[in-house]
């Protein structure tokens, strides 16, 4: 799909893609979006921009970077993405790449679904936005991208924290399953946001400050960028920390189950002992008694009651033991 923007007076307007009646692009934003082969061959044909940089941001797996080709230059960036699971019914994170191709004459952003940060430049929602300053362009998308990645992060943690409350409930594998898919956002994030760290740090290198707002706008994105790092190691290791925590407190409701049943199988064996004692025809006491099978359950409650009774103590001795090491 393609879309041309221009921004009239203070509004971005949205214009009609008519490229053969051989359109001014002069100022013009030109918006790709999973182009076919046959797109990409138009926009090449007519902005004069290379295939290699209009497919660049086609590939999930591509890496941040810049690139200069002739007086284009390309800024391949990650941007973050919520992924709506409709069997799992939650939401979960993570990042696509986007380029940004500056010509001297337009702007080109290529990428391979609807996210956000085009949302906001195409609804109007980024404040003096001007299709004819390319370079300001590229930062007003920089900043608002590591905005949107703050605002994911503490939607993150919100729903880190509700699940945390669940479990503390009871503790099930949908919740868990939630938490790990949030700690592996959060590692898209961190990775994500690295990469953009060095695209920012080169393209503070490559600004010529020859005007002052576009080179504190680029501060700022720097700013945003550490900030929203910062913030995605802090959750990361506080969510890495609490899914170690419920590891250990599964693993111990096991052992303390384990611990129930098995003294529950050594109290129940011994009446099964007493029975396959008398149960043999010959050689066992109070075979001719009357009261005889009273006898041996009698007996055998007994030996259970008293195997019982040392498991109780030996485990509040174990306790007892526990709690004094403490003190010390």
């Amino acid at each position: 799909m393609i879309q041309i923007f221009e921004t009239k007076g203070k509004a971005l307007v949205e214009l009609d893609a008519e490229f053969g009646k051989k359109m001014n692009l002069k100022n013009k934003w030109i918006h790709l979006e999973n182009p076919t082969d046959r797109e990409i061959e138009l926009i090449e044909r007519v902005t004069g921009v290379s295939e290699d940089m209009l497919k660049a941001a086609l590939d999930e797996e591509e890496r941040a970077r810049i690139e200069l080709d002739e007086g284009d230059t390309l800024v391949l960036f990650d941007v973050p993405i919520i992924e709506d699971d409709e069997e799992a019914r939650y939401f979960s994170y993570s990042t696509m790449p986007i380029g940004v191709i500056t010509t001297q004459n337009c702007v080109v952003t290529v990428c391979l679904k609807e996210n956000s940060i085009i949302s906001n430049l195409m609804n109007n929602r980024i404040r003096n936005l001007d299709t004819a300053k390319r370079k300001r362009f590229v930062y007003q998308m920089l900043y608002s991208t590591h905005v949107k990645f703050l605002q994911y992060l503490r939607q993150i943690d919100r729903s880190s924290q509700r699940i945390q409350a669940e479990l503390h409930r009871s503790t099930k594998n949908k919740e868990l399953i939630q938490l790990f898919d949030l700690e592996n956002s959060l590692v898209y994030f961190s990775t994500s946001l690295r990469a953009n760290s060095i695209i920012i740090e080169r393209l503070i290198r490559l600004d010529d400050k020859k005007v002052e707002e576009d080179t504190e706008l680029l501060d700022d994105v720097a700013i945003e960028n550490r900030q929203a790092l910062d913030m995605c190691n802090i959750y990361r290791d506080i969510l890495s920390g609490t899914m170690d925590t419920y590891a250990s407190v599964i693993s111990n409701n096991l052992n303390i189950i384990m611990r129930l049943l098995t003294a529950l199988t050594v109290i129940i064996s011994i009446p099964t002992l007493f029975a396959s004692f008398w149960g043999m025809n010959t050689g066992v006491p109070f075979q001719g008694e009357v009261y005889g099978f009273w006898i041996v359950v009698g007996i055998s409650t007994i030996a259970a009651a008293i195997s019982g009774y040392f498991l109780l103590r030996s485990k509040k001795s174990y306790k007892k033991d526990k709690t004094n090491k403490h003190k010390k």
